[in-house]
């Protein structure tokens, strides 16, 4: 089988010859797995110097929890704290769970947790893939790579080994993406569909693909099927929105839930008074980090427009981007909530890709050793919320 060949147009991607890409993927899975292995690893290292025990941190603690309970026992459980907040399992979408509890049905020893990590590994090598297919149409094969494997070896990239739905979403996310670049318009739509029932970002998912299928000359196909993906690509996420309506008994059943996490849409605002708020409590280093930051992603996201990335996959970015800088909630999740916004490390991944093969090599075993010690430390500390 011949290798992928790419044609570029402005806002569109189409890759001839697609089933070349699953041989020219390989090596980028294998080394984001490699990368998730060497983080699991430095928790076990952590935990013989007096950490916790890995299974609990991958499977035992925080959002694993509630996915677990939802798989186990389905929806219904509600916490009461102390200061009046409820806090209610409707606010983690569903398909997580169903997939633990179809694992851990199918395999006994298995509980819906470690499943759950079990899900998460496989996706993460799906995901691994789809990056790599998405970047391979903008990048090239060496570009695809560094922005496979620097995705598997960001800071909070222990996430994408634990029962949680980051894994999960951006596999769905990137194939849903690479689905639209090869105008397969209803496996696009599915996926995104799909990916609304993981997480409420399937909603950049599900923006990405009405965007490519009906942005003036970019859509091919027939009118009729472009029109049914538009239709079915919000269907998962709007669905379970309904449902919850239905469920509590509120219109805005949804937004209730999620406010009593201390989640919700405000545009901005109460990230604005995080950022005043570090910058003048005697915290003014980690406010100007937090602004650089915000500052990068930003000029990354630049640069996909100015260097004419798939319209399909700046939108998505751009959602995702939207989403977490106008959300109020636990800003230290910010991080992991951006984990499936892989078109962000493309620009950094084509400028490395340029450089020679010493300097690649050692910027990315620099990046996974320090993904992997920021990982065990972060775990052993306050983790993610």
């Amino acid at each position: 089988m011949g290798d992928v060949r790419v044609v570029r147009s402005p806002g569109a991607v189409r890759l001839e010859r697609p089933g070349g890409t699953v041989r020219r993927a390989m090596p980028a899975v294998v080394c984001v797995l490699a990368v998730r292995l060497l983080g699991v690893g430095m928790l076990a290292l952590f935990r013989a110097f007096g950490g916790q025990a890995p299974q609990r941190l991958l499977a035992g603690r925080w959002d694993s929890l509630w996915y677990a309970r939802v798989a186990e026992y389905g929806y219904g459980y509600h916490l009461r704290l102390g200061d009046g907040r409820v806090l209610s399992d409707l606010s983690f979408f569903p398909l997580l769970p169903w997939l633990e509890r179809t694992l851990s049905g199918l395999v006994g020893a298995l509980g819906a947790a470690a499943a759950g990590v079990a899900v998460s590994t496989v996706a993460c090598a799906f995901a691994a893939a789809g990056v790599f297919r998405v970047a391979d149409g903008v990048l090239g094969g060496r570009g695809a790579f560094l922005a496979a494997v620097s995705w598997a070896a960001v800071p909070v990239g222990v996430v994408e080994s634990m029962a949680y739905s980051e894994s999960l979403f951006t596999a769905l996310a990137a194939w849903a993406l690479v689905h639209l670049a090869e105008r397969r318009w209803l496996g696009a739509a599915a996926l995104a569909c799909l990916a609304g029932l993981t997480r409420p970002a399937g909603l950049a998912v599900a923006a990405a693909v009405v965007a490519g299928a009906v942005w003036p000359g970019r859509g091919t196909g027939r009118v009729a099927v472009r029109t049914a993906a538009v239709v079915l690509a919000p269907a998962g996420g709007v669905g379970y929105v309904v449902w919850v309506a239905f469920t509590t008994g509120r219109p805005f059943g949804y937004l209730d839930v999620q406010r009593g996490w201390g989640n919700g849409i405000d545009g901005g605002l109460s990230f604005a008074r995080f950022a005043v708020r570090l910058l003048t409590s005697g915290d003014a280093a980690a406010g100007l980090a937090l602004a650089a930051g915000v500052a990068v992603l930003l000029w990354c996201h630049w640069l996909g427009w100015r260097d004419r990335y798939p319209l399909a996959l700046q939108v998505y970015t751009g959602v995702m981007l939207l989403l977490a800088l106008t959300t109020a909630g636990y800003f230290g999740s910010k991080p992991r909530l951006l984990l499936p916004a892989f078109g962000l490390l493309l620009p950094l991944a084509g400028a490395l890709g340029r450089r020679g093969p010493v300097t690649r090599t050692a910027v990315v075993c620099c990046l996974a050793v320090g993904s992997a010690l920021y990982g065990a430390c972060w775990l052993n500390g306050s983790g993610p919320p």
